[in-house]
């Protein structure tokens, strides 16, 4: 059996501006520890797979980034041509396996997350791996620890084997009411993105359940290896739809199985979720930056670089100094950032983006 961790770094979302950037989207930002998540990622794989089999699938604009912090060799760094979500970037990690071993083992897992406790999120993956050989398409659910809704849940079915049970169903974000009656029931698990699956058995669910996708999954099974492939690449990401492992797979088949989870885990959604995974002052404060002085504040997060920044007297609030641009937000509305992108998009000022 060969393990092949693939690391998903397309993202290039708006919620950590003005940090994020296009071209240094979260998971190259030092958000839950002082190094980046790509690279915290890379690193609590130690004891399941080396550097020589991590696989990232990420675009152009940021192969050279990811090779760099990921630490990968640039032959492991796979480069989609377009964006097209994680159904497509986990068909061509499967593809790319699937050439040398059609029965090894992918564990596809965001970039951009924080585990806590490292030691027991192998754990469960090691377990997953063992589910994953004998033809399951495994998902870790993450035990819930309040009625989140802004998490897409799974529920759990029938125990299969040890810890494994299978997926009854995939289901959007709830409203408020319906995430709490979720947690009441201890049926449902949060859903993180996390698939454990032999090459063979994604290829075979992505050709059943995405026969958009079957025709250019034979064209790239039949270029893999050969002077073809680039241009075959490029082809068939173009003529694939943007469309998530969740829709094209996970809610389809009939083998999906889910392992539950509970290592500490957070996507690091949004500025405010940053105090939750970064050690804070005895006033709940998160403070960064060798220029950042916080006085007679609390539960603020505090992001600053060299330069002098200085907040007083507040409560709850976050702020933020890139070096060229500020944010300044209530904790309770950080979710609002990606506001201020469409309104510098719309003035125009690409400059900032």
């Amino acid at each position: 059996m060969s393990l092949h961790p693939v690391i998903m770094a397309g993202g290039s979302g708006t919620r950590f501006w003005p940090l994020s950037r296009k071209q240094r989207p979260k998971q190259f930002l030092p958000l839950a520890s002082t190094h980046p998540l790509i690279a915290d990622t890379v690193a609590r794989l130690s004891g399941l797979a080396g550097p020589k089999d991590i696989l990232c699938v990420c675009g152009k604009v940021h192969a050279a980034q990811v090779q760099r912090l990921a630490r990968l060799p640039k032959a492991n760094v796979l480069v989609e041509p377009m964006a097209r979500n994680t159904a497509p970037a986990l068909a061509l990690a499967s593809v790319h396996v699937g050439a040398k071993d059609p029965r090894g083992i992918l564990i596809a897992l965001p970039a951009d997350h924080h585990i806590a406790f490292p030691d027991k999120f192998r754990a469960v993956l090691a377990e997953a791996v063992e589910v994953a050989q004998a033809g399951a398409i495994v998902t870790v659910g993450l035990t819930p620890t309040h009625a989140e809704t802004g998490y897409g849940y799974i529920q759990v079915g029938e125990p299969l084997v040890g810890n494994a049970r299978s997926a009854k169903a995939f289901v959007e974000k709830p409203d408020a009411e319906t995430a709490r009656r979720y947690l009441a029931s201890g049926e449902y698990l949060w859903n993180g993105g996390i698939f454990v699956f032999r090459a063979d058995v994604m290829l075979a669910a992505l050709t059943e359940h995405a026969p958009q996708m079957a025709a250019g999954l034979e064209a790239l099974r039949a270029a893999a290896g050969t002077r073809r492939w680039s241009a075959v690449l490029s082809k068939t990401f173009k003529a694939w739809p943007s469309i998530s492992i969740d829709y094209a797979v996970a809610e389809k088949a009939a083998n999906i199985a889910v392992i539950p989870g509970d290592f500490g885990w957070s996507d690091v959604g949004s500025f405010a979720a940053i105090a939750e995974v970064r050690e804070k002052d005895p006033h709940r404060n998160v403070v960064a930056g060798k220029g950042a002085l916080v006085i007679d504040s609390s539960g603020c997060v505090v992001l600053g670089g060299d330069r002098p920044l200085a907040v007083v007297g507040m409560t709850d609030v976050v702020v933020v100094d890139a070096g060229d641009a500020v944010l300044v937000v209530p904790r309770e509305k950080s979710q609002d950032v990606r506001k201020a992108v469409e309104a510098l998009r719309a003035k125009k000022w690409e400059r900032y983006l």
